[in-house]
């Protein structure tokens, strides 16, 4: 198994590992630990790149094969071997730009479940872009106007983010820990990762945050939509 540094540890940006697998034919590198994030839950996988030997390897895509983390690398320079020490570097400037923005859908999605109840029904984001989707009946301006002043408010309250990782027990014995409509959590999984907005929001969540609300700064609402009779639609920028 990969150890999975952003788990613990959003703001590593450089790490050391050694070469656990190598595939020249697929250009794909499996590190013993990783600070990249591999995508999910509406989240892109980083970018940065690998160094070994004199050698600038970018990193071009991250993703999950079962417990580990693989690394696509592009250029044409040869793969590190098996056993050899590697540094790693993220393009940071991109992963705190999504740090960000995963935060702001975070407390997006807690304003309008403690007003409205309404639930998450899908989202997706990119480094300081970002929508949700809600079971709402109905979304007008006004209506739009104050969910946007409620979540800057939450933005200034300054509040501490935690992350904890929980025995699958435990965690499910939190109320509304999983905001979506649907449970995403396969039945294998052991442990859960939770993400807590102190005093405002708790979720399972897999993604990278920053350590307090108001990293994220302004939130701009930045168009809605009705995607069907219950399933609204939020757009949101940060500056």
């Amino acid at each position: 198994m990969t150890e999975m540094i952003y788990q613990t540890d959003s703001y590593v940006q450089q790490f050391s590992a050694t070469v656990r697998g190598s595939d020249p034919e697929t250009r794909t590198l499996i590190l013993e630990r990783t600070a990249f994030y591999p995508g999910g839950g509406g989240q892109p996988h980083d970018l940065g790149e690998i160094r070994a030997g004199g050698r600038t390897l970018p990193v071009v895509k991250v993703q999950k094969q079962g417990d580990e983390v693989a690394h696509v690398l592009g250029g044409e320079a040869p793969l590190p071997e098996i056993g050899t020490v590697v540094e790693g570097q993220l393009d940071w400037t991109r992963r705190y730009q999504l740090m960000r923005i995963h935060t702001a859908l975070h407390i997006l999605s807690a304003v309008c479940f403690r007003d409205y109840g309404a639930q998450v029904t899908g989202g997706n984001m990119e480094p300081l872009k970002g929508r949700l989707d809600f079971e709402f009946e109905s979304l007008q301006g006004d209506f739009v106007k104050l969910v946007e002043a409620a979540i800057n408010q939450e933005v200034k309250a300054a509040r501490e983010v935690r992350v904890k990782i929980l025995p699958r027990e435990e965690a499910f014995q939190i109320p509304d820990l999983i905001r979506t409509k649907v449970n995403l959590l396969p039945e294998g999984i052991t442990l859960i990762r939770t993400v807590e907005i102190v005093g405002l929001d708790l979720q399972a969540d897999g993604g990278t945050h920053v350590h307090n609300s108001s990293e994220v700064g302004l939130i701009r609402v930045s168009d809605y939509k009705s995607k069907g009779k219950l399933n609204k639609r939020i757009y949101i920028e940060l500056t």
